[in-house]
């Protein structure tokens, strides 16, 4: 299998002086996920949890929702023209009689490391394949998620402190689980941010605890579109980023009921959708 980190020659220039030293650097590799045989999506990630990345793709992708509705994942042997395996190929088995939606490779044809899938379908497409609500604000069984501004302002240390491989590389996005009482449920690292999405609910998929509906999901860098997908389709009901989101995620979230917030720094942060599970004492400034 592939490793997480890889070794390459630099040359360093520091006031000055030139050194020639070996530096480590994220490895990225591209995984082709195949469905059922069929070749569905190809994304660039960091190898590891290539099975949790591909569950939770399907999660993403409305295949997937509940454990016995995985069959299996296994890496493809025979993956090159001389029959060995590369450990970028896996194949997911669904159980018998789950629906498969319309999905094609002609849709889903790459996925880059940085932007996540492109000409994905509309809002329209999210409301309607999601499994589970994550708007509360009409009441339930359960009142709604509350959190502390201060809570949500020490989870992106929380994070940044369980990041193992970007502490050799400075190279990784990571995502991160917690409940809602600030404790870290799982984190995982990959050179894409919705790649780290997909390996913690794959993992919540193969663990029996999808919806995740008391849990806080925090991403390093911005938050796409893409990302607040693959909340609202987990089951998540807060998303939070260090950096900006984009127009088209604050849209998603407004339309699901999503809490969404961006520039997460220290005390500082932007709700931008779902307030209502922020608990908000001062009177909010106008002008």
């Amino acid at each position: 299998m592939g490793r997480v980190t890889e070794r390459r020659k630099v040359i360093r220039i520091r006031d000055g002086a030139v050194s020639t030293r070996p530096d480590t650097l994220v490895a990225e590799e591209p995984l082709e996920i195949r469905l059922n045989g069929k070749p569905l999506a190809i994304t660039m990630r960091t190898p590891g949890d290539d099975f949790a990345l591909a569950a939770g793709f399907l999660v993403s992708e409305g295949v997937l929702g509940r454990a016995d509705e995985l069959q299996n994942i296994v890496y493809c042997a025979g993956a090159t023209v001389d029959g060995s395996n590369t450990y970028n190929v896996v194949d997911v088995r669904t159980a018998p009689g789950v629906p498969i939606p319309d999905i094609t490779l002609e849709r889903n044809v790459y996925t880059t490391s940085s932007c996540g899938l492109c000409g994905k379908a509309s809002l329209d497409a999210v409301r309607t394949t999601a499994r589970w609500t994550v708007d509360d604000t009409e009441g339930g069984s359960a009142p709604p998620v509350r959190l502390e501004p201060g809570l949500l302002a020490s989870l992106p240390d929380r994070l940044r402190a369980a990041q193992r491989v970007f502490d050799r590389t400075g190279g990784l996005h990571a995502a991160a689980l917690f409940t809602e009482d600030g404790e870290l449920v799982d984190i995982r690292e990959d050179v894409g941010r919705h790649n780290a999405v997909d390996k913690l609910v794959g993992r919540a998929l193969q663990n029996g605890t999808l919806p995740l509906s008391r849990t806080v999901l925090l991403v390093s860098g911005r938050a796409s579109f893409e990302l607040a997908q693959k909340a609202v389709m987990a089951g998540i009901p807060v998303l939070a980023a260090v950096s900006a989101p984009s127009s088209l995620a604050v849209d998603l979230a407004a339309e699901t009921g999503l809490t969404l917030v961006g520039f997460l720094r220290g005390a500082n942060m932007n709700v931008y959708a779902g307030e209502h599970r922020i608990a908000l004492r001062a009177t909010a400034a106008h002008g």
